[in-house]
């Protein structure tokens, strides 16, 4: 069973290398800042984790479009900042199978408060 998580983030890292492996996969930076505007299922990433906790979470844009990404949130001085490191456009398919194997996940309050 997975719990609800709260996000609290000041703002976003980024720079040239995740805006670049990002921008790859046809998301731009302000489509990805807005996913946390928005509800979001977000779980742990522990097999991915090198020094870092990471997380993984789907989303919908403004158009309702799926979307995968994944993320660590890094300390700047007295701020918490979401480090996307890559995020890309879900197939249908992939959908369903991520809310089969999570159920209930798209049915809770999720989100943060970033801004």
């Amino acid at each position: 069973m997975h719990g609800v998580m709260a996000l609290h983030a000041n703002g976003f890292d980024w720079d040239k290398g995740n805006r670049v492996k990002c921008e790859k996969h046809g998301l731009s930076v302000l489509a990805i800042e807005d996913l946390f505007t928005r509800p979001l299922g977000v779980l742990p990433d522990a097999a991915h984790s090198q020094g870092e906790r990471r997380f993984r979470a789907i989303g919908r844009t403004e158009r309702g479009r799926g979307v995968f990404i994944v993320f660590t949130l890094r300390r700047k001085g007295d701020e918490a900042l979401v480090r996307p490191i890559s995020a890309r456009y879900m197939h249908k398919k992939e959908i369903q199978a991520y809310e089969e194997e999570n159920p209930g996940l798209q049915d809770r309050p999720r989100g943060g408060g970033f801004r």
